[in-house]
């Protein structure tokens, strides 16, 4: 298998071939995703669609080492657990693949990165270790190649002064951060801004109550000065990013896929326009599992796009009684 092909994906069809390919390699080499496959009766033989193609339940990255292929790993990715549960873990056997997706899907997006000047206010995650995102935005910090690109913590006040003065000169930039922060920095220091792009990355943590995306968009559109709030969707079981440009309908680069299944039957797709639990395809995670059943609700629309509406109230994936395996 040719992993390095698919960042030359360019077409609907292509992609399904890619990812049937994916599958067939995980089936064999990834002793849990087989299992998990069997259970479920979808032996490689039936699987001949993309939609033949089962999901693995994201809790699994809680409990178990879900990796495909060499059992040498690079790095461990873990999550938060702010919810007081256990933490995910990633063991990510390509640290150079990693790179590539989220610069390639950067790009796609955004565009030269050496062209911004990355700021960033992750808090939450520079106080532990084994981030996926802080280790994402510290390399597009460092290929930004901008003096004054970096981190923060809770220095509000000099990043204050640092915004209005990349701002007024005309610096393109990137000030991607995590919900509470924001909202804890522009009641203090709002401000009105043209040049720069505010990238929330979703979650309280724990510092302050969760709200609908609409009303804190607004509140960060209101006191950034700007007009559109940027998302990041991404996660630790994740080696690839989605990315909304405003009112938050994300997409994909080539090279990952949103499919939605019905939250009663798990084992069943929705059609475009639907409400149902996010699954996602993401060929960038080869050596891992590329097809993981997330507790995210969504609508995905035709052209592929989607939202992210909430998320299930219970830990478990209704109807998908496998945790056992």
């Amino acid at each position: 298998m040719n992993i390095q092909s698919i960042f030359d994906i360019n077409t609907a069809s292509e992609f399904e071939s890619m990812a049937l390919e994916v599958f067939q390699f995980q089936y064999q080499y990834n002793a849990l995703y087989k299992a998990f496959c069997s259970h479920l009766g979808k032996l490689p033989e039936a699987v001949k669609r993309l939609e033949d193609i089962p999901f693995l339940p994201i809790e699994f990255f809680k409990s178990k080492k879900v990796i495909s292929g060499s059992p040498d790993y690079e790095v461990v990715f873990s999550s938060s657990g702010t919810t007081g549960g256990t933490t995910s873990k990633h063991y990510v056997t390509s640290l150079d693949l990693y790179q590539q997706s989220y610069l390639k899907g950067f790009r796609q997006f955004y565009g030269d990165i050496e062209e911004y000047c990355v700021l960033a206010l992750l808090p939450s995650y520079l106080e532990r270790e084994g981030s996926s995102l802080i280790y994402m935005v510290n390399d597009l910090i460092s290929k930004s190649s901008h003096a004054d690109s970096g981190f923060y913590l809770d220095e509000h006040a000099s990043l204050h002064t640092k915004l209005q003065q990349l701002d007024s000169v005309g610096q393109k930039t990137l000030l991607i951060g995590v919900s509470f922060a924001f909202l804890d920095y522009v009641e203090k220091y709002p401000i009105k801004l043209q040049n720069t792009i505010i990238m929330e990355t979703g979650g309280m943590k724990g510092r302050r109550k969760e709200m609908i995306r609409t009303e804190l968009h607004d509140i960060l559109k209101r006191g950034f000065g700007v007009e559109n709030i940027h998302s990041e969707y991404g996660m630790t079981e994740l080696l690839s990013q989605a990315y909304s440009q405003g009112n938050g309908i994300f997409q994909t680069p080539p090279w990952m896929k949103i499919l939605i299944r019905d939250t009663e039957d798990p084992l069943s797709l929705q059609k475009p326009g639907k409400t149902g639990g996010l699954n996602v395809i993401d060929l960038a995670n080869a050596y891992s599992c590329s097809f993981i059943a997330t507790q995210d609700l969504a609508k995905c629309n035709a052209d592929g796009s989607f939202e992210i509406l909430g998320r299930f109230d219970n830990s478990d994936i209704r109807g998908c009684n496998l945790m056992v395996i």
